[in-house]
């Protein structure tokens, strides 16, 4: 199984696509603006404290103040908070926490009264990002996540992943940890740590507690509220998640960030290094690779399926819906039940993808087509099972009511991924009206007359939507509007499908692959 990671960077931004075997099965989008994602340690003041929800409301900078709840504190949180208050009174004046005296846990039942009051200074980690209306979610319970351990400052506790079943390993890496731990410092250890050499724990370890350090500088000098510990862009963190002997590529089309990440990847798994790879082609990154088709056929309401039978999905804020249909699908000689059971496996599996895909959270009731056999409702929710587990979410599925309804729980840390499919015509607004369209081969006739003759262009290219580009290549050789204009200006005009274009909207490429700005 072979994993590819296509990285396309734009102005306003960089998307992260994941691919297995050709397919899209993740999709992210890093914006300019990284604050509040996942991970990053503020240092927030308590705005108000509300005894009915057991919890706080506390401001990190967001427009909205954030939650966070008695149960999120985590039972070190009065050595963390002694930790935070000595370092801004320039009592705490090193990261190392060798002679630092731990506090009492709380009590697990306790109320928020007990330990926090307005206007206090504390510090927090984004569990969950502003999602809809609503500020983001916060835990004091602070954790650093390497790619092998997870850094657990105020703990003694070494715990290994479940994953990890051969008792020997566990306790193995048990051993290597419990020898190389600092006092006071305590650590989960991750799936991928399994078979590790000692050196490569050892160095994820070190980095770690070079970031905690980092972090406990940016405290001496912090004002809330204030990020003092960023998390990982999200290319970066998903490398560190996901980079195993399975990734064959990585295609990234920007020079900077290729040695950004090029960098990152050898600190963590030299021997991949290699497969970083620059994408210079003529076309958008995301075109070339099949992508932007994917994302128009995967997230709009009606998702087809490959045997004629499709998906219909309705959001709402507090839940998703999935209605499976079986379309015009009918084999010959099929029964109704073994058609019933044919199209909902098959969904069953795109659906686990799209969910992936779109990071859709909360509750999800997905209506499957109705099956009489206990057998294949047993055979479909096992077959749910097999296809969600590699999501890395956090997810629990109850098995089909009476009605034949799928309810599935995903864990949901940041906003769905919301793309717009549909489109709107850029010349007539959705007013239905446009110019006359045999207008429309006259003005890329002009601006082509423009930019070559008076701009003096050397080479230009033109982008379209594929059903344009197949209209100007439409005669072939000598008869094509593209052979017309090739003898008009004395140029040839390479002509370009873009899927993501809508029908009218075109664009222009210089000699250097750069869009032509009127």
């Amino acid at each position: 199984m072979n994993f590819e990671l296509v990285v396309n960077s734009k102005p306003g931004g960089i998307w992260i696509a994941l691919m297995r075997e050709g397919k899209l099965i993740e999709l992210h989008e890093e914006k300019g603006n990284t604050d509040f994602t996942v991970g990053d340690i503020y240092l927030g003041k308590v705005r108000k404290v509300v005894p009915n929800l057991n919890a706080a409301f506390v401001n990190v900078g967001y427009e909205k103040d954030a939650f966070l709840h008695y149960l999120d504190l985590g039972p070190q949180f009065k050595s963390l908070d002694k930790f935070t208050q000595d370092t801004l009174r320039e009592k705490q004046n090193v990261a190392d926490l060798l002679y630092f005296k731990p506090e009492q846990d709380i009590q697990k039942e306790g109320k928020i009264t007990d330990v926090l009051s307005s206007s206090r200074e504390i510090l927090v980690q984004v569990a969950k990002e502003p999602i809809s209306s609503k500020g983001p979610r916060l835990s004091s319970e602070v954790t650093l996540a390497g790619r092998y351990v997870v850094l657990v400052p105020f703990s003694n506790k070494i715990s290994v992943s479940q994953k990890i079943r051969e008792s020997a390993e566990r306790d193995r890496l048990r051993d290597i940890v419990k020898s190389i731990l600092p006092k006071n410092f305590g650590v989960i250890i991750r799936t991928v740590a399994e078979n590790r050499k000692i050196v490569e724990i050892d160095t994820d370890l070190r980095d770690l507690l070079s970031r905690w350090k980092q972090m406990h500088t940016n405290l001496k000098t912090a004002k809330s509220p204030a990020r003092v510990l960023g998390e990982l862009n999200r290319a970066s963190s998903l490398l560190r998640d996901l980079l195993n002997e399975n990734f064959s590529r990585i295609h990234i089309n920007d020079k900077n960030l290729l040695e950004e990440m090029k960098e990152y990847v050898s600190s963590i798994s030299p021997d991949k290094a290699n497969i970083l790879k620059l994408y210079d082609g003529k076309h958008d990154i995301f075109e070339h690779f099949g992508i932007n088709k994917q994302i128009k056929i995967l997230f709009g309401k009606k998702v087809p399926l490959n045997s004629g039978g499709y998906l219909i999905i309705e959001h709402t804020e507090a839940m998703h819906v999935i209605d499976v249909n079986s379309g015009n699908r009918s084999a010959a000689g099929d029964t109704q039940e073994k058609n019933a059971i044919s199209v909902n496996l098959e969904a069953a599996e795109e659906i686990a993808r799209v969910l992936r895909l779109r990071d859709m959270g909360g509750i999800i009731c997905i209506d499957f087509i109705d099956m009489h056999s206990k057998e294949n409702n047993k055979l479909l929710l096992e077959k749910i099972k097999e296809f969600m587990k590699p999501d890395r979410a956090k997810h629990s599925i109850i098995p089909p009511s009476k009605f034949g309804v799928v309810e599935i729980t995903r864990q949901r840390v940041r906003p769905v991924t919301d793309i717009e499919t549909s489109e709107v015509c850029p010349s007539c607004g959705g007013t239905g009206k446009i110019q006359a369209s045999i207008m429309f081969t006259d003005e890329i006739e002009n601006q082509l007359n423009y930019l070559l003759l008076d701009r003096k262009e050397k080479k230009v290219s033109l982008l379209v939507h594929p059903y344009l580009e197949a209209y100007f290549r439409k005669g072939g050789f000598l008869r094509s509007k593209q052979w017309k204009w090739f003898f008009k200006f004395k140029k040839w005009i390479p002509v370009h499908s873009v899927s993501e274009h809508q029908f009218l909207e075109y664009h222009f490429k210089n000699l250097n692959n750069e869009l032509i700005e009127f």
